[in-house]
């Protein structure tokens, strides 16, 4: 069974673009994980492409809507079957600790499979790679599409990328801060506002939205800032990119990923993005984020390594205070750091994308007519 995404050439200048099939009829599977912490793909999902998501497969809150169950799709339905649904693609909806797939889901798998759908998986364990999956597969005429399956191979050549192309790439505090809806925002709000902007995508969720990207949390480590450094340049023709985060640097599991991330991307701007009221590291109990304090000029320092770059404004979650204790933190964080706050998700992200601009001009890169 061939993978749809296209694997990496040797050489950076021999690319061939990853891009996924061009779905409209999407059914998200989340069964048994439809909450905030484990279905933060399918949430996303239904954010972003709503319109081309026909269901949710969730036995246990089969005949709800998405709006009720996720907060998110309106009234999207939830499902207990593919009958009647005419699904022309299963993502699979949640991101689980070590990217594992849940063994109860084979069987539901396995159903769609067996029915002519193609299975879209961001998990660690690839479909791709499973007999069972891969024989059903095989008869049935479905794909299976692993997001996080690749075989990038190239090391960063270090070789200045195209100066007028503004990279803006959101870090953050810990894992899971929404630094992929930051960049996703920005994006969106400049190209509203008529600039020649791109959202880089650099994880699974991303890669599902936007159709193309890297996986940078499954490349081989030696290739991870050689492969951010292509996917770069074969977007570099924009003005402004955005580019997707991931973890952190100060993360005990996931800092190298980060790391490498940040010198593969080169950005000449950051957006430093956290969490209001979280203490410790997700995942681990007992370990303390560090401050922003730290963190901030740590990301500076260690971006400037390859390239000089600042951080620009600062993007606050805000989901688990109330929106006058919001307000106050936004305020707070202004005049703490001199840089510009906002939650994205209650004020938008027009401060941001102002920010975006300011650093454009600042740096008298030029902008197409």
């Amino acid at each position: 069974m061939s993978n749809l995404i296209e694997d990496t050439a040797v050489t950076p200048h021999a690319f061939q673009p990853r891009r996924l099939p061009d779905y409209h009829r999407i059914v998200l599977l989340t069964e048994g994980f439809s909450d905030p912490f484990y279905a933060k793909t399918a949430i996303s999902l239904l954010r972003y492409r709503g319109a081309d998501v026909v269901g949710v497969f969730d036995a246990a809150n089969a005949g709800r809507n998405a709006g009720e169950v996720l907060s998110a799709g309106g009234m999207t339905p939830v499902v207990d079957s593919f009958a009647g649904l005419d699904a022309d693609a299963v993502f699979l909806g949640i991101a689980m600790p070590g990217g594992q797939l849940p063994a109860s889901w084979r069987k539901i798998i396995l159903s769609a499979i067996e029915n002519g759908i193609d299975i879209v998986s961001g998990t660690h364990d690839f479909l791709s790679n499973d007999v069972e999956f891969v024989r059903a597969a095989s008869g049935s005429g479905s794909q299976l599409i692993d997001v996080r399956k690749n075989n990038e191979r190239c090391i960063s050549t270090g070789v200045p990328l195209r100066q007028q192309c503004l990279r803006v790439h959101t870090v953050g505090q810990d894992c899971s801060l929404g630094k992929m809806v930051v960049s996703l925002e920005v994006q969106r709000q400049l190209a509203a506002d008529g600039h020649d902007s791109h959202f880089i995508a650099t994880g699974q969720t991303g890669i599902m939205i936007s159709g193309e990207g890297v996986p940078v949390d499954c490349v081989v480590s030696d290739f991870v800032n050689g492969a951010t450094e292509a996917l770069i340049r074969r977007n570099e023709h924009h003005d402004i990119l955005l580019i997707e985060g991931q973890g952190s640097l100060s993360h005990p599991s996931y800092s190298a990923v980060t790391t490498g991330l940040l010198h593969g991307c080169a950005p000449q701007g950051l957006i430093y993005c956290y969490e209001v009221g979280r203490e410790e590291v997700k995942g681990l109990e007992g370990v303390r984020l560090l401050p922003h304090e730290t963190l901030i000029p740590m990301y500076e320092a260690m971006g400037g390594l390859r390239q000089p770059c600042q951080v620009i404004g600062i993007a606050m979650n805000s989901r688990n205070v109330s929106e006058p204790e919001s307000d106050q933190e936004r305020s707070r964080m202004e005049r703490q750091f001199g840089l510009p706050v906002c939650d994205v998700y209650r004020q938008g992200a027009a401060t941001l994308a102002s920010a975006v601009l300011k650093l454009q001009s600042d740096l008298s890169l030029s902008t197409r007519p």
